[in-house]
């Protein structure tokens, strides 16, 4: 079955590039791109958003506006790490062409209780950034908990975190947001740092790339040089650079990638741990688990459809 999937990013260099694994894939349909902040501004997302969909050959699906900021929080700023990472531009500061068009006048929250109204359970929901928008939409519409099924890139449940050590990036950028939206009961798959690094892609990868000697295949290695630049000053062990969001994307399309454990989840958000992503106490022993966790990955086998899928749309351009 061909799944309908909404992108909801931070557009940043690994949110490009699940862009082009869900565009490359011919079990997804990307029905529409809803922006967020976190690594980048959200206007700065819608930007990146419909410059990358036009230059991967994508410039009829929509992308949405979401809301700014967290509603717990005043006006949002980039970290310096993000810039750091995928620097100030969000794509490892690779020119790109702007759009000719601009994001679409319905916002974020009512285009996912649209889309899961009207397609039930053909779609699945991909946030990739805070969960500020996903949170909103189940306040506006709490029987959207019933209809949705969701795969997000965030948290961290047996390995440290990237922003401190029992916080990842996404969920501290709204922790109120996610503790609402695990709480919820929306079938939620958490695919975190506990698999997510071990997905890691190399210059020998991005080479691939550049040898199409397309406009696509030179942004996508240009951009992903820069972030494997990066991963060598933050993470000198690791040996490349984590597909966070893709994989993300890719278990959205294929569940059988990972292997998963089923706990009610909660997130800190009071105290030192604001933050942490852990098993719900109050719900532990309930027979339904709403979340599952993803802490196993078949690496060469996502690995290599990345790369073959990729590589043939950049090639195509």
């Amino acid at each position: 079955m061909t799944r309908k999937l909404i992108l909801d990013l931070d557009t940043g260099i690994d949110d490009s590039l699940a862009i082009a694994y869900t565009l490359a894939s011919p079990e997804a349909e990307l029905i529409g791109v809803t922006a967020t902040y976190g690594n980048v501004l959200m206007r700065d997302s819608v930007r990146n958003s419909l410059a990358v969909l036009d230059l991967l050959g994508a410039p009829g699906i929509p992308v949405h506006p979401g809301l700014p900021c967290a509603s717990s929080a005043g006006d949002f700023s980039v970290q310096e790490i993000s810039a750091f990472i995928h620097g100030r531009n969000g794509i490892g500061e690779v020119d790109i062409a702007d759009s000719r068009r601009g994001a679409e006048t319905t916002g974020a929250v009512d285009v996912i209780i649209e889309a899961s109204r009207r397609y039930g359970d053909e779609l699945v929901y991909v946030p990739t950034g805070p969960l500020t928008n996903l949170a909103a939409a189940l306040k506006k519409d709490p029987s959207l908990a019933e209809r949705l099924t969701v795969v997000l890139m965030g948290g961290a449940l047996t390995v440290s975190g990237n922003t401190s050590p029992w916080a990842e990036a996404n969920i501290s950028q709204d922790p109120d947001a996610a503790d609402a939206v695990f709480r919820s009961g929306v079938d939620a798959t958490m695919v975190g740092l506990d698999v997510t690094l071990q997905t890691l892609l190399t210059y020998e990868h991005t080479h691939r790339w550049r040898e199409a000697g397309t406009p696509a295949g030179a942004f996508l290695a240009d951009m992903t040089d820069y972030y494997i630049r990066a991963y060598e000053t933050t993470a000198p062990g690791l040996g490349g650079c984590g597909l966070h969001d893709p994989l993300a994307a890719a278990v959205a399309v294929d569940p059988s990638l990972v292997s998963t454990f089923p706990v009610n989840l909660r997130v800190d958000v009071e105290g030192p741990t604001r933050g942490r992503t852990i098993g719900d106490v109050e719900r532990l022993n309930e027979p339904r688990k709403t979340s599952r966790v993803a802490l196993g990955v078949d690496v060469d086998r996502f690995l290599e459809t990345f790369m073959d899928r990729v590589t043939r749309l950049v090639r195509a351009d």
